[in-house]
């Protein structure tokens, strides 16, 4: 796989997009090479991998249902004029 050519400039402006890329790039100054960026393979989630992830979202989700905003915040601000760590 040949490598994409780029200024530094256009390097340090781009540098998200070229991490997520799989194409190695060659970052130039006045058109001598510098250095070349050459990702890894990157593994890609498994199925199994995201399906628990969104188990994990549910069950939170669960025990977040009964949770009362305005009491969170009331108890945090009590805990926090009282300079107590939190409750165990």
């Amino acid at each position: 796989m040949a490598a994409l050519k780029v200024g530094v400039r256009e390097f340090r402006e781009r540098i998200a997009s070229f991490l997520e890329s799989d194409t190695p790039v060659a970052v130039t100054r006045r058109g001598e090479t510098l250095g070349i960026y050459v990702p890894t393979c990157r593994k890609h989630p498994k199925s199994a991998d995201i399906s628990e992830l969104k188990a994990a979202a549910d069950r939170l989700a669960e025990a977040l249902a009964d949770v009362d905003e305005e009491s969170l915040m009331t108890e945090f601000k009590q805990l926090r004029r009282h300079g107590k760590g939190p409750v165990r």
